[in-house]
C-alpha cells in the first residue's frame, strides 16, 4: 500500500510585497510554467530580491518545488531564506551527507590495495531523510539542494510502499511490530537511543524514526492490540502529542523486500561470475580473488541483514533496473 500524501498549500510570510518590475516578473514566471516552458531566466543584481520573487512564483503554482545550488554553502543560505519565507510549509535541505570519502583504490606497482573509507555527517543524513519522508505524506514540499539530488537514490516505490502503520486500536502482535521495524533496517537498541534505532520495555516500544531529529514515537500495547500512540521527546521522555495513527518510513534509502532482495542476489551473481571469468581469462588472478571475495561479503550481508555497506553499488539489482537504465534520483 502507497503511503498518501496531505494536500497542503504554501503560505508565504513577509512584510514586504512585490515591488518595482518584481510583479511582472513573477507573472511571467508563473504563465510561462503553466505553458509548460522548460527554461526561463530571472535577470537580477545581488540584492534586487530574486529570491523572494521566487517564493512568490511557488506561492503562486503551489506546487512541489526542487531548488538547485551549485554548492553546499550557496544552497544553506537559500534553505535559510525560504525557511523564513516558509515557516509553515516542509523546506528540505538536500546535499551531499560525506564529511570525507576516500574511493577504494589499488596501486599494482606497490601491490597495495585502499579499502574505501568515508564519514557521513549525521545532521545532514536526517535532513535528506525528512525531504523524501516530506515528499511522500505532504504536497507543500520545497527541496534546496546540490548536484547531489542527481546522483542515484533507492527506488521511491520501495521506499514508499515500505512503511509501518500503526493505528489505536489496531490489532497487531508486538513482536510482529518489531519485525517489520528491523525490515526497515531499523536497529534495537534498548541503551542508546538515537535515530534509526528503536526500543522495548515491556509492552511499550519507543521509535526513533530517521528523518526526525527531535520526536520519538511510542507505542503501547494492551495484549495483541495497540492501545495508545504517542509523540514523545526522545531524551526526556515527555508526551509531546497524542495522535490516533502513525507512519515509520524506512531508515535506509535502498530498502527493498525479501523477494526483491533475492532477486537481486540472483543478478549480483551473475554479473560477477561474468566479471570473474575476464579477470581469469586476463590472467588477473589477484584482482578475481579480491572481487569474489568482497562480493561474496557483501552478499552474505544481504541474505542475513538486508542491507550491506556500500549496498548503493548494487541499486541497479536492488531496483530490478536494466543495465545502462537511468537510476532514480530526487
Amino acid at each position: 500500500m502507497r503511503a498518501t500524501r496531505e494536500k497542503r498549500s504554501f503560505e508565504l510570510v513577509s512584510e514586504y510585497t512585490p515591488q518595482g518590475d518584481q510583479p511582472q516578473a513573477i507573472e511571467q514566471l508563473v504563465e510561462g510554467v503553466r505553458r509548460g516552458e522548460e527554461h526561463q531566466t530571472l535577470l537580477g543584481v545581488t540584492g534586487s530580491g530574486k529570491t523572494f520573487s521566487i517564493a512568490c512564483a511557488v506561492a503562486r503554482l503551489d506546487r512541489p518545488t526542487l531548488v538547485m545550488s551549485p554548492n553546499k554553502t550557496l544552497a544553506a543560505q537559500l534553505y535559510a531564506e525560504f525557511k523564513e519565507l516558509f515557516p509553515h510549509n516542509a523546506v528540505e535541505y538536500f546535499v551531499s551527507y560525506y564529511d570525507y570519502y576516500q574511493p577504494e583504490a589499488y596501486i599494482p606497482s606497490s601491490d597495495t590495495y585502499i579499502e574505501k573509507d568515508s564519514s557521513i555527517n549525521d545532521e545532514i543524513d536526517k535532513l535528506r531523510h525528512s525531504a523524501t519522508h516530506s515528499l511522500l505524506t505532504r504536497t507543500d514540499v520545497l527541496v534546496v539542494a546540490s548536484v547531489s539530488c542527481i546522483y542515484g537514490l533507492g527506488a521511491p516505490e520501495n521506499y514508499g510502499d515500505m512503511y509501518v502503520f500503526v493505528e489505536a486500536g489496531q490489532p497487531l502482535v508486538r513482536d510482529d511490530l518489531l519485525r517489520q521495524l528491523v525490515d526497515l533496517q531499523y536497529a534495537r537498541n534498548d541503551h542508546d537511543f538515537h535515530r534509526g534505532t528503536f526500543r522495548v520495555r515491556g509492552d511499550v516500544v519507543e521509535i526513533f524514526p530517521q528523518y526526525e531529529a527531535e520526536r520519538a514515537i511510542r507505542v503501547e500495547f494492551f495484549g495483541d492490540e495497540v492501545d495508545a500512540i504517542a509523540e514523545i521527546d526522545p531524551l526526556r521522555g515527555k508526551v509531546l502529542a497524542r495522535p490516533k495513527r502513525a507512519m515509520v518510513f524506512p531508515a535506509s534509502h535502498y530498502v527493498a523486500t525479501g523477494d526483491r532482495i533475492r532477486e537481486a542476489i540472483v543478478g549480483i551473481q551473475e554479473e560477477l561470475g561474468e566479471r570473474l571469468e575476464h579477470f581469469r581469462r586476463e590472467n588477473k588472478l589477484l584482482e578475481a580473488q579480491r572481487l569474489e571475495q568482497r562480493t561474496m561479503y557483501d552478499i552474505e550481508m544481504l541474505q542475513e541483514m538486508g542491507f550491506c555497506h556500500g549496498v548503493e553499488n548494487y541499486s541497479r539489482f536492488l531496483d530490478g533496473r536494466a543495465p545502462g537504465e537511468t537510476p532514480y534520483t530526487l
